[in-house]
């Protein structure tokens, strides 16, 4: 089960999310607290593939070595195609609520499946439409889960680094 509380910072590139996820792991945060969410990117002259291997998915095509190497770091990952905002790729314990949200057919109020595993872990819905916005426009998400000194402690690191956006959502 994913932990309500988060810090969720909004990242420009995936250079800015993969060194928020090292700095956080160098400062003794737990891997499998953290998620991270941007687009899978498609060209029709240059499609993307997935596939797995036992535990670990690979992923070729534009930004492959980023996603590859975060899959390296973060437990559990996916993709998946999102009404109005395309292929969605997750890593982390924000996979888990998100499938969680497409079993149980769990839509809140209008939202997207993706909306719906952000309300879930206690994202409330004017940051979900700021953060689904973030997606849309080729930002990362990077979702740190725990108890309000850890969020508050990620997001002092966070604050202090290439983020556009770090908030602390508390349940």
């Amino acid at each position: 089960m994913v932990e309500e509380n988060s810090c969720v910072a909004v990242y420009d590139n995936h250079l800015q999310a993969e060194e928020a996820v090292r700095q956080l792991l160098a400062k003794g945060f737990e891997a499998g607290k953290l998620s991270i969410v941007g687009k899978g990117y498609q060209r029709e002259e240059h499609p993307i593939g997935f596939y797995n291997t036992g535990e670990r998915m690979k992923f070729w095509g534009a930004q492959g070595a980023f996603w590859g190497g975060l899959w390296g770091l973060l437990l559990g990952a996916a993709f998946f195609w999102v009404p109005g905002l395309g292929t969605v790729v997750i890593a982390g314990p924000l996979v888990s609520a998100f499938v969680t949200a497409l079993e149980g057919a769990a839509v809140v109020g209008g939202l997207s499946a993706l909306g719906a595993a952000l309300y879930s872990i206690g994202i409330p819905k004017d940051s979900i439409i700021r953060y689904e916005t973030a997606i849309k426009s080729d930002h990362y998400l990077l979702i740190v889960h725990g108890d309000q000194s850890e969020v508050e402690r990620a997001h002092d690191v966070l604050a202090g680094g290439d983020a556009r956006d770090v908030t602390i959502h508390l349940s």
